[in-house]
């Protein structure tokens, strides 16, 4: 830096480990005053005027004093650089999640020290705050000192936020591990934290009173919503029960006729039972009358009918005595008739007898022929076989051929049972193996689930790749997470810490093209957020440690992580590469208790304990070596392992399985084929055996079957029946039966003379009785009728009495029933008001059920009414009216709410608005001036929902491009920084934070940019309006432009470091200057 001037900022550090810092600013003529007294600008209330750190992460004990404006921290890495970060935060009572480091405090104490010391001097008008922390490591405990006594961490959290500092607020702090989440961060969340950076501090104020008041509308909205239902409803109701009312008043009407009805019947009945009273009177009266001229009429018809039946009497017996001898008569008939039937069957049986033995004899002699004829056929056949040659030799040679086949078919056979049995335990062997292989497939299955739980963007991807693994030239892999797998479960957790999950759901490809095929759909097309990487050309996987295991494991080593674990080629090179997995050695809890020991060793770079994992940082001027170490927490993902050795085992096992059952059913198809051949062979031998045995035997059963034949026909001619004789005594037979029928026919006939003759003298008796019996007949109708006609007139007239009395009865009742329904007293008379009402009513009980079925039915339909409808209608009345208050009431107090947020919304968002534009202002400008477009506006989906305005950042670093929301993984990670840098930088002249922390921000930047956004930077937090910004990297980029209100601190560590009482600025310069000018 041409005519720069210094002065010393750090001092000393104590230990082993030692650090020192310069601050230069350029000043072309006399160096720059001290900033304590007021410099080249002015600290305002909580700027960082001095900070010290003892025992702290890689320091001793050291102290800084930044400038009041831009500040920048220079050095290489592993220097210390984010170490003051971390004090700045932790010793401004900030959380371990704001640095994304170790999550506990007593990580950040120095290795080796029992504790840690932050003291942070602040600038504040009227005597500066300074605030000191002692951080235990072995309680993660903490004291706290606020100018030099002792408090609370709440008492340190409310003077600092009094001062407006906001170490969460990541566009006021933001730390190297947290610079990749501000391009994450929502709209909403990057407004509340612009407001709280930059805003007046009644802005956030405002806005959240705002959101508070938009909820409280809402519920008054809600509650106003449902008063209004709820007085609708009640006026609907109020509605139904003014009908009501109205049908009660129309069904007690329908009631009073139905009890004036009801009063009436009684006496219509009991006049309509007096009248017929008299009428059953009169004709009981002539009823009498006539039952006494038939009693007259009816007696000498009576006499004349007793007389008939004394003559009767004997005519009868006489008729009995007839018919019994004609039964007996008619039964010796019958048992003649019968047995003359039974003879003639008796001749029958003996003629069927004889056409019987005709038929036989018939048959016999046509068997006889039949046999001659037989015999004849057999002796000519048996003349033609006579001179044929002897066939044995041939059947034998048949047979040893048979013998020959059956023992080779035996033999096939003896092979098929052996190939069955091989190829049952074969299959039974496959199918043990498949069951492995499924359980193995099954545990990769469960990391493709966890895969799926804890990124979704991932798994679809996934899927994807599956279905169109053809559109990729090169190999392409899965997330490492599913293809990696950890040999032994317990070795899971190092390779799981050591790799980060960014990569562990990266896609692995082998060519670059492919790779960016694969994003261009997933993440371009399909907007799914995925990780991939494309493997070093060169392959990495082979590469050799730097030093041997054996040579390690006196120090409790007992492997490398490389060989913890398997992987695909491509991916084990990148890990290789990256991860350097090939020389980080694993030990155990003798490798914890000899770690002071363990570090001093050379080549080791990063290293495992049982439960630890430490770094080593070698320095590259004194060669001194500074450690972070971290817990090794337990695995998610890899601790579900598979032995791909023995995977591939099963998968080649399985492969040879199936090979030996193909060559297995080959050879069952070929011995099969040669069981058909000899089968084949067999049946035809067989055939050719049977037809000579036939040959040989035929000559022998033709002798036999002759003999057979003679012999039977001898025994048929002996056996011949004589027809003569037995027509001869057929004949005698037949006369002999004829003869004993005339003698029954004889009886027969005298028999039927004698049952003719009973028979005449009944018939003449018969008619004598028939002419007194319809005399008789005579008189008794004409009786019946007479006695027919007596016992109805006198049934009717008992009947007339009974009526009588009944109705007697039931006058009585009637009138006693109908006085007391109308509350009348027995010698009461009939009241005038009641006829006069009884008047206007029918007058006969048909009318008058008719009317009253009718009023009932009337009343009937008016149901569910009783008399509180009256009372329930005049309570709703005063329902209504008391909501109808509510109501207006509630809408008087929401439109004071809605006052209130107009109100609100006009001293917020006007401001608001106003502030977005100048940020807006200063963003585009600084785009502008890089040849890109920014554009800073306020967004939101509806005007009225407060809580979902945001900030909204849109960016186009390129012409063909569009402008494009900034977002974690639209905009490549120079992009991201680029835009984050001048977003900050267009806070950073509004002024309303005391400092600001940017820590390696400018990492991913590309040279052209990041120089471009380092003159903005210095343009910007050099001005006097701006306040105090720390801007921390391990580089920087020649010829830079720099200005004396920038502060430079240059940070070194090492055991030969000067102390900063001896450095001597201007001998350094000096020698500078010479060595520039040799060159």
């Amino acid at each position: 830096m041409e005519g720069s001037s210094k002065k010393q900022r750090i001092s000393h550090v104590k230990g082993s480990s030692k650090t020192s810092s310069a601050r230069l600013w350029n000043s072309p003529a006399s160096p720059g005053p001290d900033r304590a007294g007021g410099g080249a600008g002015p600290f305002v209330d909580g700027s960082i005027r001095r900070l010290t750190m003892t025992n702290f992460m890689t320091y001793d004990y050291t102290v800084v004093n930044p400038g009041p404006q831009l500040n920048m921290i220079v050095g290489p890495n592993g220097t210390g650089k984010s170490s003051i970060v971390c004090a700045l935060c932790l010793g401004l009572a900030g959380k371990t999640a704001v640095l994304g480091r170790g999550d506990k405090v007593g990580l950040y104490v120095k290795h080796g020290c029992e504790k840690g010391v932050i003291e942070i001097e602040l600038y504040k008008t009227g005597g500066h705050l300074v605030i000191n922390r002692e951080i235990h490591a072995a309680n993660n405990q903490s004291l706290w000192m606020l100018n030099g006594k002792h408090c609370n961490q709440k008492t340190v959290e409310e003077e600092v936020k009094g001062l407006r500092i906001q170490v969460s607020n990541l566009c006021q702090f933001l730390p190297q591990e947290k610079v990749g989440e501000f391009a994450k961060m929502s709209k909403i969340e990057l407004l509340e934290a612009t407001e709280k950076s930059v805003g007046p501090p009644e802005m956030f104020e405002y806005h959240c009173e705002l959101k508070n008041f938009r909820n409280k509308e809402r519920d008054l909205e809600n509650v106003v919503k449902e008063k209004g239902s709820f007085l609708e409803k009640a006026r609907q109701r109020i509605e139904r029960n003014k009908h009501d009312v109205t049908r009660y008043y129309e069904k007690k009407r329908h009631l009073d006729v139905i009890e004036l009805l009801d009063k009436k019947k009684p006496w219509v009945e009991y006049e309509t039972a007096r009248k017929e009273l008299e009428v059953v009177k009169k004709e009981r009266d002539e009823v009498k009358k006539q039952l006494a001229s038939l009693k007259q009429a009816q007696a000498p018809m009576l006499r004349k009918i007793q007389q008939i039946d004394g003559q009767l009497k004997p005519t009868v017996a006489q008729i009995e005595a007839k018919s019994a001898a004609i039964k007996e008569a008619s039964l010796k008939c019958k048992q003649k008739q019968d047995n003359l039937d039974r003879k003639h069957d008796e001749i029958e049986d003996i003629k069927q007898t004889l056409r019987l033995k005709q038929t036989e004899e018939e048959d016999h002699q046509k068997r006889i022929s039949n046999s001659r004829r037989t015999i004849e056929d057999l002796m000519a056949e048996l003349g033609k076989i006579g001179e044929l040659p002897d066939v044995a030799p041939q059947i034998s040679a048949i047979n040893d051929e048979l013998k020959r086949i059956q023992v080779e078919r035996a033999k096939t056979e003896g092979e098929k049972s052996d190939l069955r049995r091989e190829k049952d335990n074969i299959c039974a062997e496959s199918k043990m193996l498949e069951k492995k292989l499924n359980d193995m497939n099954n545990m990769m299955n469960a990391k493709e689930e966890k895969l799926r739980g804890r990124h979704k963007d991932t798994h679809a991807a996934l899927q994807w790749l599956r279905q169109n693994k053809q559109l990729f030239v090169g190999n392409v892999y899965e997330p490492m997470m599913l293809v990696i797998n950890v040999k032994d479960h317990r070795f899971a957790k190092y390779v799981e810490n050591h790799i980060s999950f960014n990569d562990l759901r990266a896609f692995v490809f082998q060519r670059k093209d492919d790779m960016e095929r694969f994003m261009a759909e997933v993440r371009d097309n399909r907007n799914l957020k995925v990780n991939a990487i494309s493997a070093p050309e060169e392959s990495c996987s082979r590469r050799q440690p730097s030093r041997n295991i054996e040579s390690l494991s006196r120090f409790g080593f007992f492997n490398y992580l490389r060989e913890m674990f398997d992987a695909p080629e491509e991916v084990m090179s990148y890990l290789c590469h990256q991860y350097r997995v090939h020389d980080v050695p694993v030990g155990n809890e003798k490798t914890k208790s000899m770690i002071s020991t363990v570090i001093e060793e050379p080549y080791l770079k990063v290293l495992y304990t049982a439960s630890e994992r430490y770094t080593l940082k070698r320095s590259f001027y004194s060669n001194e070596i500074s450690t972070s170490n971290s817990a090794v927490h337990a695995s998610q993902f890899l601790s579900i392992t598979v032995d791909a050795d023995e995977k591939r085992q099963l998968e080649q096992r399985m492969k040879n399985c199936e090979s030996k059952l193909r060559d297995i059913d080959e050879r069952v198809k070929a011995l099969q084929k040669e069981m058909g051949v000899l089968g084949k062979r067999d049946n035809e031998l067989l055939v050719e055996k049977k037809q000579l045995a036939e040959l040989k035997g035929k000559k022998r059963q033709l002798e036999q079957r002759i003999g057979t034949k003679q012999e039977s026909l001898g025994q048929m001619e002996q056996n011949v029946i004589d027809l003569q004789k037995i027509e001869v005594e057929t004949k005698e037979k037949i006369a002999a039966v004829n003869a004993h029928k005339v003698t029954v026919v004889g009886a027969l006939v005298t028999q039927m003379k004698l049952r003719a003759q009973f028979t005449m003298e009944k018939v003449l008796l018969s008619l004598d009785n028939v002419g007194l019996m319809a005399e008789k007949t005579k008189l008794e109708k004409d009786c019946r009728e007479s006695t027919v006609e007596l016992k109805t007139t006198d049934k009717k007239c008992s009947r007339l009495e009974q009526r009588k009395a009944q109705l007697r009865d039931q006058c009585t009742g009637l009138l006693k029933r109908a006085k007391m329904i109308c509350r009348m007293q027995p010698d009461e008379s009939f009241p005038e008001d009641l006829r006069n009402a009884f008047n206007k009513l029918p007058d006969t009980l048909d009318e008058i059920d008719a009317m009253l079925n009718e009023e009932r039915s009337r009343a009937e339909c008016i149901t569910g009414l009783n008399e509180n409808v009256v009372e329930e209608y005049n309570r709703r009345e005063q329902e209504i009216k008391h909501l109808e208050e509510e109501l207006e009431e509630k809408n008087n107090t929401l439109n004071a709410y809605r006052q209130n947020i107009s109100e609100a919304k006009e001293r917020w968002l006007n401001p608001l608005r106003q502030l977005v534009e100048q940020i807006n202002d200063r963003f585009s400008d600084f785009f502008r001036s890089m040849q890109c477009v920014g554009e800073v506006d306020l967004h939101s989906e509806s005007e009225e929902e407060y809580d979902k305005y945001g900030i909204r950042i849109r960016v186009k670093f390129h012409n063909s491009s569009l402008l494009h929301e900034l977002t974690a993984n639209h905009q490549s990670g120079g992009e991201r920084s680029v835009s984050t840098m001048l977003y900050l930088m267009a806070l950073q002249e509004l002024n309303r934070c005391p400092f600001r922390v940017v820590d390696e921000i400018n990492q991913g930047m590309d040279p052209v940019n990041e120089r471009r956004v380092f003159d903005i930077m210095v343009q910007t937090a050099c001005k006097e309006t701006t306040s105090q910004y720390f801007f921390i990297t391990p580089k920087l980029l020649t010829n830079l432009n720099y200005t004396e209100e920038m502060t430079i601190l240059f940070v070194h560590n090492g055991l030969h470091m000067l102390p900063p009482d001896k450095w001597d600025e201007k001998a350094f310069i000096k020698r500078a200057i010479q060595r520039k000018a040799r060159k």
